[in-house]
């Protein structure tokens, strides 16, 4: 019956390839900022309504997000969410990969809904706009959105490895303002009150604290506005600091800290302060080994290399998802050379002709993750007793 369903698949990867890869070349060439994804949450839903899908549009009030009912039952005994990306960087286009990763997911799904219809599993596809900016997959996890579901994958494009469990931590930032009193810095520099003295003693402040914060943390920060001229003292100050860590449990400590360095430097210089939470705040990917497991079977069934890495790589909304539901990220590699992600590296091979043998290969991993998931019952309930252990094990941390 597995092998069976899998030559399905195949014929319906090769059924559906064409449009996929036609998707990925639009929005590749019509790139859209964070939140501005307009033209391709269109091609999405008119496409996904062209097969005779339901779609629920502007999904969870977000204005550029749609959840498409790829397969539906009545009582499911799996349920899953194939995750689309789409947002584009600024200059860089989709130095991310983002156009070709939502096309696998899309072929994916298409493929999967034709192969599975009446077996008793729910699919959906579930667009996710903003994930380089705000992060709106954490809005719909705050929604609980992803509780029901059993799982939630999506294929992420990479250089030149392929990384079955990639370590995704946790994120958060602030946007500082620090508000003084100008004053001419030679004629009557004791007549100011120095914004850009604040925020120099809040810096070296957080940089004292290195010593203290837990090993896995990394704190970085610039400054957006930090005066016009030398001989003005600078009565404003805005500055960026972000905070991450290996586990989102120890952010809140984090913001504590940085919090009391911020509000250390306004009362050394006798300045005002603001602090605004930039985005939403991402959590690590928590890794269901047994699912991963499956997954590492899948590569090596379709011979695809991978390596094992703990090599912690930046962060991504889909960490706040895998507190809600077991879930899958893993990278696809592109290439047989290094090039580093968000650069024109990446915008160059999602336009390029390659493109389609990437999208076809992604779609193959997650469908043929899920078939494995399916061939036996046990499968299921071992990738759910997992993640239950996981989220218990996280919440002693």
């Amino acid at each position: 019956m597995a092998n069976q369903l899998k030559e399905t698949l195949e014929s319906n990867i090769r059924k559906y390839q064409t449009i996929a890869n036609e998707l990925n070349y639009f929005i590749a060439n019509n790139p859209e900022l964070s939140g501005e994804e307009y033209q391709a949450y269109e091609k999405y839903v008119t496409i996904l309504k062209k097969y005779n899908i339901s779609v629920e549009e502007k999904f969870c009030g977000i204005p550029t997000a749609f959840r498409g009912s790829i397969l539906k039952t009545e009582t499911p005994y799996l349920k899953i969410a194939i995750l689309v990306e789409y947002d584009a960087l600024p200059d860089i286009g989709h130095g991310c990969g983002h156009s070709a990763s939502g096309a696998i997911s899309f072929l994916a799904g298409m493929a999967l809904k034709d192969s599975l219809e009446g077996k008793g599993v729910a699919i959906d596809l579930i667009g996710t706009p903003d994930e380089e900016r705000q992060g709106c997959k954490v809005k719909m996890s705050e929604e609980g959105i992803f509780k029901s579901y059993d799982l939630a994958m999506m294929v992420h494009l990479n250089s030149n490895e392929t990384v079955p469990s990639p370590k995704f931590i946790a994120l958060g930032a602030y946007k500082v303002r620090f508000y003084g009193k100008s004053s001419h810095a030679a004629a009557a520099p004791w007549d100011g009150v120095n914004a850009l003295t604040a925020a120099q003693i809040a810096f070296h402040a957080i940089d004292a604290q290195r010593q203290q914060f837990k090993p896995e943390t990394r704190v970085a920060y610039y400054i957006d506005e930090g005066g016009k001229a030398s001989n003005i003292i600078t009565d404003f100050v805005e500055c960026q600091v972000e905070f991450r860590h290996s586990n989102a449990n120890y952010l809140s400590t984090l913001k504590k800290k940085i919090e009391d360095c911020i509000k250390g430097a306004s009362i050394a210089t006798g300045t005002t302060y603001e602090l605004e939470t930039v985005g939403y705040e991402y959590k690590d990917l928590l890794e269901n080994g047994t699912g991963v497991q499956l997954l590492k079977t899948t590569l090596d069934e379709l011979e695809e290399k991978y390596i094992e890495s703990n090599v912690e790589s930046g962060s991504s909304d889909v960490g706040n998802i895998s507190y809600d539901c077991p879930t899958l990220h893993p990278l696809l590699a592109t290439s047989d050379y290094y090039f580093s992600l968000h650069t024109k590296d990446m915008t160059e091979v999602v336009k390029s002709d390659k493109a389609n043998k990437i999208i076809k290969r992604g779609a193959r991993v997650i469908g043929y993750t899920i078939l494995n998931l399916l061939e036996d019952e046990k499968h299921i309930e071992d990738v759910k007793n997992e993640f239950r252990k996981v989220i218990e094990r996280n919440s002693r941390k």
